[in-house]
Protein backbone atom coordinates (compact mmCIF):
# COMPACT_ATOMS: atom_id res chain seq x y z
CA UNK A 1 0.00 0.00 0.00
CA UNK A 2 1.06 3.67 -0.42
CA UNK A 3 1.66 5.78 2.52
CA UNK A 4 -1.51 7.61 2.38
CA UNK A 5 -3.51 3.91 1.88
CA UNK A 6 -1.60 2.47 5.14
CA UNK A 7 -2.35 5.41 6.88
CA UNK A 8 -5.64 5.13 6.64
CA UNK A 9 -5.44 1.40 7.11
CA UNK A 10 -3.86 1.94 10.37
CA UNK A 11 -6.04 5.17 11.84
CA UNK A 12 -9.70 3.40 10.72
CA UNK A 13 -10.26 2.43 14.24
CA UNK A 14 -13.43 5.38 14.55
CA UNK A 15 -17.08 4.90 14.78
CA UNK A 16 -17.43 5.64 11.51
CA UNK A 17 -14.64 5.66 8.95
CA UNK A 18 -15.07 6.50 5.18
CA UNK A 19 -12.58 6.65 2.70
CA UNK A 20 -13.62 9.14 -0.23
CA UNK A 21 -12.14 10.11 -3.69
CA UNK A 22 -11.49 9.56 -7.08
CA UNK A 23 -11.90 6.05 -9.50
CA UNK A 24 -9.11 3.55 -9.17
CA UNK A 25 -7.69 6.04 -6.27
CA UNK A 26 -6.51 2.88 -4.29
CA UNK A 27 -9.14 3.84 -1.67
CA UNK A 28 -11.33 0.70 -1.94
CA UNK A 29 -8.40 -1.75 -1.58
CA UNK A 30 -7.41 -0.34 1.67
CA UNK A 31 -10.69 -0.52 3.08
CA UNK A 32 -10.98 -4.16 2.52
CA UNK A 33 -7.99 -4.37 4.28
CA UNK A 34 -9.63 -2.94 7.24
CA UNK A 35 -12.61 -4.78 6.92
CA UNK A 36 -10.47 -7.95 7.27
CA UNK A 37 -8.89 -6.48 10.05
CA UNK A 38 -12.43 -5.48 11.72
CA UNK A 39 -13.33 -9.20 10.52
CA UNK A 40 -10.25 -10.83 12.21
CA UNK A 41 -11.16 -8.85 15.44
CA UNK A 42 -15.11 -8.21 15.81
CA UNK A 43 -16.45 -9.67 18.72
CA UNK A 44 -18.27 -13.17 18.90
CA UNK A 45 -21.75 -11.31 19.50
CA UNK A 46 -23.50 -9.31 16.47
CA UNK A 47 -23.51 -9.34 13.29
CA UNK A 48 -21.18 -8.50 10.44
CA UNK A 49 -22.78 -6.80 7.86
CA UNK A 50 -21.96 -5.95 4.13
CA UNK A 51 -24.17 -3.17 2.37
CA UNK A 52 -24.33 -1.91 -1.26
CA UNK A 53 -27.24 -0.72 -3.57
CA UNK A 54 -27.32 -4.07 -4.53
CA UNK A 55 -26.29 -7.55 -3.82
CA UNK A 56 -24.96 -7.66 -7.77
CA UNK A 57 -23.15 -4.04 -6.64
CA UNK A 58 -21.72 -6.23 -3.66
CA UNK A 59 -20.82 -9.05 -5.25
CA UNK A 60 -18.56 -7.13 -7.86
CA UNK A 61 -17.21 -4.43 -5.87
CA UNK A 62 -16.20 -5.81 -2.87
CA UNK A 63 -16.29 -9.59 -2.50
CA UNK A 64 -15.09 -10.57 -6.10
CA UNK A 65 -11.96 -8.60 -4.87
CA UNK A 66 -11.40 -9.55 -1.41
CA UNK A 67 -11.29 -13.67 -3.37
CA UNK A 68 -8.51 -11.64 -6.05
CA UNK A 69 -5.54 -13.79 -4.73
CA UNK A 70 -3.42 -11.75 -6.89
CA UNK A 71 -4.81 -8.86 -4.26
CA UNK A 72 -5.29 -10.60 -0.83
CA UNK A 73 -3.17 -13.53 -0.92
CA UNK A 74 -3.68 -16.16 1.06
CA UNK A 75 -7.04 -14.05 2.15
CA UNK A 76 -8.37 -14.74 -0.67
CA UNK A 77 -9.09 -18.26 0.08
CA UNK A 78 -10.60 -17.27 3.46
CA UNK A 79 -13.71 -15.72 1.72
CA UNK A 80 -16.08 -18.12 0.64
CA UNK A 81 -19.62 -16.83 -1.30
CA UNK A 82 -21.94 -18.66 -3.59
CA UNK A 83 -23.49 -16.25 -5.99
CA UNK A 84 -26.74 -14.72 -5.68
CA UNK A 85 -26.42 -15.83 -1.51
CA UNK A 86 -27.61 -13.21 0.98
CA UNK A 87 -24.79 -14.44 3.29
CA UNK A 88 -20.54 -15.10 3.04
CA UNK A 89 -18.03 -16.74 4.76
CA UNK A 90 -14.84 -14.46 5.48
CA UNK A 91 -12.18 -15.86 7.68
CA UNK A 92 -14.41 -18.21 9.42
CA UNK A 93 -17.37 -15.09 10.59
CA UNK A 94 -20.79 -15.09 8.25
CA UNK A 95 -20.94 -12.19 6.61
CA UNK A 96 -24.55 -11.14 5.79
CA UNK A 97 -25.20 -8.75 2.66
CA UNK A 98 -28.17 -6.16 2.43
CA UNK A 99 -28.97 -4.29 -0.79
CA UNK A 100 -30.41 -0.95 -0.37
CA UNK A 101 -31.79 0.20 -3.62
CA UNK A 102 -34.61 2.36 -1.77
CA UNK A 103 -35.81 4.06 1.52
CA UNK A 104 -37.54 0.52 1.83
CA UNK A 105 -34.67 -1.70 2.52
CA UNK A 106 -33.99 0.44 6.13
CA UNK A 107 -36.86 -2.19 7.34
CA UNK A 108 -34.00 -4.93 6.61
CA UNK A 109 -32.14 -3.76 9.22
CA UNK A 110 -34.30 -3.38 11.95
CA UNK A 111 -33.83 -5.89 14.85
CA UNK A 112 -30.46 -6.40 14.40
CA UNK A 113 -27.55 -5.67 16.23
CA UNK A 114 -24.02 -5.55 14.27
CA UNK A 115 -20.85 -4.84 15.47
CA UNK A 116 -19.17 -4.42 11.94
CA UNK A 117 -20.09 -2.74 8.65
CA UNK A 118 -18.94 -2.35 5.63
CA UNK A 119 -20.77 0.38 3.50
CA UNK A 120 -19.97 0.25 -0.58
CA UNK A 121 -20.72 3.65 -2.48
CA UNK A 122 -22.07 5.00 0.53
CA UNK A 123 -23.56 7.35 -1.41
CA UNK A 124 -26.24 5.87 -3.53
CA UNK A 125 -27.70 4.48 0.37
CA UNK A 126 -30.66 5.93 1.17
CA UNK A 127 -30.16 8.41 4.17
CA UNK A 128 -32.75 6.91 6.64
CA UNK A 129 -30.96 3.20 5.62
CA UNK A 130 -27.79 4.68 6.49
CA UNK A 131 -29.22 6.61 9.57
CA UNK A 132 -30.90 2.94 10.73
CA UNK A 133 -27.34 1.28 10.19
CA UNK A 134 -25.58 3.01 12.81
CA UNK A 135 -28.20 2.56 15.01
CA UNK A 136 -28.17 -0.90 14.69
CA UNK A 137 -23.66 -1.01 15.35
CA UNK A 138 -24.81 -0.53 19.06
CA UNK A 139 -22.33 -3.51 20.34
CA UNK A 140 -19.18 -1.90 22.21
CA UNK A 141 -16.85 -0.47 19.37
CA UNK A 142 -18.84 -1.62 16.79
CA UNK A 143 -17.88 0.41 13.39
CA UNK A 144 -18.44 1.20 10.36
CA UNK A 145 -16.07 1.27 7.27
CA UNK A 146 -17.22 3.03 3.83
CA UNK A 147 -16.21 3.98 0.52
CA UNK A 148 -17.77 6.59 -1.85
CA UNK A 149 -17.08 8.18 -5.09
CA UNK A 150 -18.03 12.10 -4.50
CA UNK A 151 -21.54 13.44 -5.15
CA UNK A 152 -23.01 17.23 -4.73
CA UNK A 153 -21.36 18.78 -1.83
CA UNK A 154 -25.18 19.36 -0.76
CA UNK A 155 -25.10 15.66 -0.32
CA UNK A 156 -26.88 14.48 2.80
CA UNK A 157 -22.90 12.33 3.17
CA UNK A 158 -21.04 15.55 2.85
CA UNK A 159 -23.23 18.04 4.82
CA UNK A 160 -24.27 15.61 7.71
CA UNK A 161 -21.51 13.35 8.34
CA UNK A 162 -18.07 14.76 6.78
CA UNK A 163 -18.68 18.48 7.53
CA UNK A 164 -19.54 17.79 10.84
CA UNK A 165 -16.91 14.90 11.38
CA UNK A 166 -14.97 17.11 14.13
CA UNK A 167 -18.25 17.03 16.02
CA UNK A 168 -18.37 12.90 15.60
CA UNK A 169 -16.17 10.11 16.27
CA UNK A 170 -15.21 10.16 12.69
CA UNK A 171 -12.34 9.79 10.66
CA UNK A 172 -12.40 10.14 6.59
CA UNK A 173 -9.37 10.20 3.91
CA UNK A 174 -9.69 11.81 0.44
CA UNK A 175 -8.18 9.97 -2.37
CA UNK A 176 -7.36 11.52 -5.67
CA UNK A 177 -6.22 9.37 -8.46
CA UNK A 178 -2.81 10.38 -8.39
CA UNK A 179 -2.61 8.70 -5.15
CA UNK A 180 -2.66 5.05 -7.07
CA UNK A 181 0.95 4.82 -7.34
CA UNK A 182 0.10 1.21 -8.90
CA UNK A 183 -1.39 3.45 -12.06
CA UNK A 184 1.17 3.34 -15.16
CA UNK A 185 1.45 7.06 -16.77
CA UNK A 186 -0.63 5.85 -20.01
CA UNK A 187 -3.43 4.56 -17.90
CA UNK A 188 -3.83 8.16 -16.23
CA UNK A 189 -3.95 9.62 -18.90
CA UNK A 190 -6.00 7.68 -20.89
CA UNK A 191 -8.20 7.97 -17.75
CA UNK A 192 -8.47 11.53 -17.17
CA UNK A 193 -9.40 12.16 -20.66
CA UNK A 194 -12.63 9.71 -20.41
CA UNK A 195 -13.83 12.73 -18.09
CA UNK A 196 -14.79 16.01 -18.55
CA UNK A 197 -16.28 18.90 -16.38
CA UNK A 198 -18.22 17.65 -13.50
CA UNK A 199 -17.47 13.90 -13.64
CA UNK A 200 -13.66 15.04 -14.60
CA UNK A 201 -14.17 16.86 -10.79
CA UNK A 202 -15.37 14.44 -9.35
CA UNK A 203 -13.85 10.78 -10.80
CA UNK A 204 -10.18 11.89 -11.34
CA UNK A 205 -10.36 14.82 -8.55
CA UNK A 206 -11.98 13.48 -6.16
CA UNK A 207 -14.13 16.63 -5.42
CA UNK A 208 -17.26 17.26 -3.89
CA UNK A 209 -18.98 19.83 -6.78
CA UNK A 210 -22.09 21.21 -7.98
CA UNK A 211 -23.89 19.92 -10.74
CA UNK A 212 -23.81 22.67 -13.35
CA UNK A 213 -23.97 24.44 -16.47
CA UNK A 214 -24.43 22.09 -19.55
CA UNK A 215 -24.78 17.77 -18.84
CA UNK A 216 -22.27 17.56 -22.12
CA UNK A 217 -19.83 20.89 -21.84
CA UNK A 218 -17.43 18.66 -24.08
CA UNK A 219 -19.88 18.82 -26.74
CA UNK A 220 -18.08 20.44 -30.08
CA UNK A 221 -20.41 20.21 -33.14
CA UNK A 222 -16.71 20.78 -35.16
CA UNK A 223 -15.53 17.67 -33.48
CA UNK A 224 -18.85 15.53 -32.76
CA UNK A 225 -20.54 15.99 -35.86
CA UNK A 226 -20.24 14.28 -39.20
CA UNK A 227 -21.40 14.42 -42.55
CA UNK A 228 -20.62 10.88 -43.37
CA UNK A 229 -20.97 7.56 -41.75
CA UNK A 230 -18.77 4.04 -42.28
CA UNK A 231 -20.53 0.65 -42.89
CA UNK A 232 -22.72 -0.27 -39.55
CA UNK A 233 -21.74 -3.59 -38.03
CA UNK A 234 -24.45 -3.43 -35.32
CA UNK A 235 -27.74 -1.37 -35.51
CA UNK A 236 -30.01 -0.53 -31.94
CA UNK A 237 -33.12 1.75 -31.86
CA UNK A 238 -33.37 4.06 -28.41
CA UNK A 239 -36.79 5.94 -28.41
CA UNK A 240 -38.30 8.43 -26.32
CA UNK A 241 -42.05 8.61 -25.90
CA UNK A 242 -44.50 11.07 -25.35
CA UNK A 243 -47.67 12.32 -26.69
CA UNK A 244 -48.18 16.16 -25.83
CA UNK A 245 -44.15 15.81 -25.52
CA UNK A 246 -42.26 14.96 -28.32
CA UNK A 247 -41.43 11.33 -29.44
CA UNK A 248 -37.92 10.99 -30.37
CA UNK A 249 -36.43 7.93 -32.03
CA UNK A 250 -32.67 7.53 -32.37
CA UNK A 251 -30.91 4.98 -34.32
CA UNK A 252 -27.18 3.85 -32.95
CA UNK A 253 -24.99 2.49 -35.07
CA UNK A 254 -21.54 0.61 -34.25
CA UNK A 255 -19.07 1.55 -37.09
CA UNK A 256 -16.47 -0.50 -38.47
CA UNK A 257 -13.98 1.95 -37.30
CA UNK A 258 -14.79 1.03 -33.60
CA UNK A 259 -16.75 4.41 -33.00
CA UNK A 260 -20.54 4.78 -32.30
CA UNK A 261 -22.78 6.95 -34.69
CA UNK A 262 -26.17 8.24 -34.01
CA UNK A 263 -26.86 7.34 -37.75
CA UNK A 264 -30.77 8.89 -37.70
CA UNK A 265 -33.29 10.17 -35.98
CA UNK A 266 -37.25 10.29 -36.43
CA UNK A 267 -39.09 12.82 -34.57
CA UNK A 268 -43.06 13.85 -34.03
CA UNK A 269 -43.36 16.75 -32.21
CA UNK A 270 -47.88 16.73 -31.56
CA UNK A 271 -46.91 21.12 -30.58
CA UNK A 272 -45.44 21.54 -33.93
CA UNK A 273 -47.69 20.12 -35.71
CA UNK A 274 -50.72 20.48 -34.08
CA UNK A 275 -51.42 17.29 -34.22
CA UNK A 276 -51.38 14.56 -31.18
CA UNK A 277 -50.56 10.80 -32.84
CA UNK A 278 -51.80 7.26 -31.01
CA UNK A 279 -49.84 4.50 -30.06
CA UNK A 280 -50.94 2.41 -33.58
CA UNK A 281 -49.88 5.88 -35.92
CA UNK A 282 -46.06 5.85 -33.37
CA UNK A 283 -46.30 2.38 -34.17
CA UNK A 284 -46.70 2.77 -37.81
CA UNK A 285 -45.09 5.38 -38.24
CA UNK A 286 -41.55 3.86 -36.37
CA UNK A 287 -41.86 1.25 -38.78
CA UNK A 288 -42.16 3.00 -41.85
CA UNK A 289 -39.13 5.46 -40.49
CA UNK A 290 -37.05 2.04 -40.17
CA UNK A 291 -37.91 0.56 -43.86
CA UNK A 292 -36.83 4.03 -45.43
CA UNK A 293 -33.34 3.03 -43.61
CA UNK A 294 -33.05 0.03 -44.59
CA UNK A 295 -32.60 -1.40 -41.27
CA UNK A 296 -33.14 -3.98 -39.09
CA UNK A 297 -32.43 -3.24 -35.87
CA UNK A 298 -31.45 -5.92 -33.11
CA UNK A 299 -33.21 -3.80 -30.43
CA UNK A 300 -35.79 -1.18 -29.97
CA UNK A 301 -35.03 0.28 -26.55
CA UNK A 302 -38.27 2.46 -25.38
CA UNK A 303 -38.74 4.71 -22.48
CA UNK A 304 -39.82 1.92 -19.91
CA UNK A 305 -42.66 4.27 -18.57
CA UNK A 306 -44.17 4.30 -22.29
CA UNK A 307 -45.89 0.64 -20.76
CA UNK A 308 -48.42 1.53 -23.48
CA UNK A 309 -46.56 2.12 -26.37
CA UNK A 310 -44.24 -1.13 -25.37
CA UNK A 311 -47.27 -2.97 -25.43
CA UNK A 312 -48.55 -1.83 -28.84
CA UNK A 313 -45.18 -2.22 -30.31
CA UNK A 314 -45.43 -6.12 -28.78
CA UNK A 315 -49.23 -7.23 -30.27
CA UNK A 316 -47.53 -5.48 -34.14
CA UNK A 317 -45.00 -8.14 -33.75
CA UNK A 318 -42.33 -7.67 -36.05
CA UNK A 319 -39.41 -6.17 -33.39
CA UNK A 320 -37.51 -6.82 -31.09
CA UNK A 321 -38.76 -4.53 -28.11
CA UNK A 322 -37.09 -3.95 -24.69
CA UNK A 323 -37.72 -1.26 -21.90
CA UNK A 324 -34.44 0.49 -21.91
CA UNK A 325 -32.05 1.02 -18.62
CA UNK A 326 -33.23 4.07 -17.52
CA UNK A 327 -30.29 4.93 -15.18
CA UNK A 328 -29.95 8.30 -15.50
CA UNK A 329 -26.56 9.45 -13.92
CA UNK A 330 -24.48 6.04 -14.81
CA UNK A 331 -26.21 6.74 -19.25
CA UNK A 332 -25.18 10.59 -18.64
CA UNK A 333 -21.85 9.57 -17.54
CA UNK A 334 -20.98 6.94 -19.85
CA UNK A 335 -22.39 9.01 -22.71
CA UNK A 336 -20.26 11.74 -21.89
CA UNK A 337 -17.25 9.52 -21.69
CA UNK A 338 -17.61 8.34 -24.99
CA UNK A 339 -18.22 12.30 -26.15
CA UNK A 340 -15.04 13.21 -24.54
CA UNK A 341 -12.73 10.74 -25.83
CA UNK A 342 -14.39 10.76 -29.43
CA UNK A 343 -16.13 7.57 -29.42
CA UNK A 344 -19.54 8.96 -30.10
CA UNK A 345 -20.52 10.75 -33.07
CA UNK A 346 -23.53 12.14 -34.62
CA UNK A 347 -23.85 12.72 -38.19
CA UNK A 348 -25.49 15.73 -39.54
CA UNK A 349 -28.92 14.79 -40.10
CA UNK A 350 -29.58 14.46 -36.16
CA UNK A 351 -30.96 17.72 -36.50
CA UNK A 352 -32.75 17.95 -33.30
CA UNK A 353 -30.55 15.64 -31.44
CA UNK A 354 -27.88 17.92 -32.61
CA UNK A 355 -29.85 21.04 -31.09
CA UNK A 356 -30.66 19.25 -28.38
CA UNK A 357 -27.55 18.28 -27.36
CA UNK A 358 -25.81 21.68 -26.69
CA UNK A 359 -28.68 22.58 -25.01
CA UNK A 360 -29.30 19.86 -22.22
CA UNK A 361 -28.27 21.42 -18.87
CA UNK A 362 -28.14 20.59 -14.91
CA UNK A 363 -31.28 21.34 -12.72
CA UNK A 364 -30.19 24.27 -10.52
CA UNK A 365 -32.90 23.86 -8.45
CA UNK A 366 -32.36 20.50 -7.92
CA UNK A 367 -28.89 21.04 -7.07
CA UNK A 368 -29.74 23.39 -4.32
CA UNK A 369 -30.86 19.81 -2.44
CA UNK A 370 -28.26 18.19 -3.31
CA UNK A 371 -29.57 16.27 -6.43
CA UNK A 372 -27.65 15.83 -9.94
CA UNK A 373 -30.83 16.14 -12.34
CA UNK A 374 -31.06 17.48 -15.66
CA UNK A 375 -33.51 19.77 -16.84
CA UNK A 376 -37.16 18.06 -17.93
CA UNK A 377 -36.81 20.25 -20.88
CA UNK A 378 -35.49 19.93 -24.95
CA UNK A 379 -33.98 16.58 -23.50
CA UNK A 380 -36.13 13.68 -25.39
CA UNK A 381 -33.13 13.48 -28.19
CA UNK A 382 -30.06 13.18 -25.42
CA UNK A 383 -32.59 10.37 -23.43
CA UNK A 384 -33.15 8.50 -26.59
CA UNK A 385 -29.39 8.36 -26.93
CA UNK A 386 -29.05 7.79 -23.63
CA UNK A 387 -31.26 5.01 -23.77
CA UNK A 388 -29.60 2.97 -26.69
CA UNK A 389 -26.03 3.54 -24.79
CA UNK A 390 -26.38 2.34 -22.29
CA UNK A 391 -28.88 -0.57 -22.54
CA UNK A 392 -26.32 -1.77 -25.17
CA UNK A 393 -23.41 -1.32 -23.27
CA UNK A 394 -22.19 -5.01 -23.23
CA UNK A 395 -22.26 -5.51 -26.39
CA UNK A 396 -20.43 -2.13 -28.16
CA UNK A 397 -18.06 -2.44 -25.46
CA UNK A 398 -15.77 -5.16 -26.79
CA UNK A 399 -15.61 -4.11 -29.80
CA UNK A 400 -14.27 -0.11 -29.34
CA UNK A 401 -10.66 -0.95 -30.60
CA UNK A 402 -7.87 -0.01 -29.07
CA UNK A 403 -6.20 2.01 -31.88
CA UNK A 404 -9.79 4.36 -31.23
CA UNK A 405 -9.71 4.55 -27.57
CA UNK A 406 -5.75 5.31 -27.75
CA UNK A 407 -5.75 7.76 -30.07
CA UNK A 408 -9.43 9.45 -28.99
CA UNK A 409 -7.79 9.52 -25.20
CA UNK A 410 -5.05 12.08 -26.66
CA UNK A 411 -6.43 14.23 -29.12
Amino acid sequence: MSAKQARSFREATARINLWHGAVRSGKTICSLWALLRGIADAPASGLVLIVGRSLQTIERNVLEPLMDPEIFGPFATAVQHTRGATTATILGRTVHLIGAADSRAEGRLRGLTACLAYADEATLLPEAFWTQLLARLSVPGARLLATTNPDSPRHWLKVGYLDRQHELDMRSWHFSLRDNETLSPDYVASLSAEYTGLWRRRMIDGAWVVAEGAVYDMWDDTRHVVDTLPPMTRLWVGLDYGTVNPLHAVLLGLGSDGRLYACAEYRHDSRATHRQMTDTEYDRALREWLAAQHVDPEWVIVDPSAASFIEQLHSTGGLPVVAADNTVLDGIRTTASLLSTGRLLVHTSCTALIDEMTGYSWDPKAAEAGIDRPLKTADHGPDALRYAIRTTESLWRPALTPEVTHAAAHS
